[in-house]
């Protein structure tokens, strides 16, 4: 239901300049989709939904550009979530351990994050090395993820 609403408020926004969340309202309720303003409200936000200028004073929904990558950082995330099996640090250096054949899509998901500590990462089958900037924020890195794996 969710899932359908949502892909219902993208096509809308994308065909027509939808101003307001009661003109977006209306026009899935025009579709046979029954809402509230407050749903509405929560999907723009999950949605990562923003307003852009069309003109006149004007404003109108739209996808924001870093939607797509936000979106796809927060399912990698999911992943990192359920296959991290270790994680170590040397330095400013962090090893972890996945399960196998999950190593480059947790490259992909630290390097998505965009987290400014992260130099860069180095992905194998199972495993993925991490290179901070330094070892005060390799620990707390390190730490991170052995709090999300317990």
């Amino acid at each position: 239901m969710k899932n359908n609403r949502q892909e219902k408020i993208l096509a809308i926004i994308e065909a027509e300049p939808i101003e307001t969340q009661e003109q977006l309202l209306a026009k899935l309720q025009e579709q046979g989709i029954e809402s509230t303003q407050a749903t509405i409200s929560r999907d723009i936000k999950q949605l990562h939904l923003i307003k852009e200028p069309v003109g006149g004073g004007r404003y109108r929904y739209a996808v924001s550009a870093q939607k797509i990558k936000l979106n796809f950082a927060g399912r990698l995330q999911v992943i990192l979530r359920e296959s991290i099996l270790s994680a170590d640090r040397a330095q400013n250096l962090v090893v972890v351990k996945m399960m196998p054949g999950l190593g480059p899509a947790a490259g992909s998901a630290f390097d998505g994050m965009e987290i400014p500590a992260i130099v860069g990462t180095v992905s194998g089958d199972d495993t993925v090395l991490v290179v901070l900037r330094d070892e005060q924020s390799a620990a707390e890195f390190c730490a991170e993820l052995t709090a999300m794996i317990k």
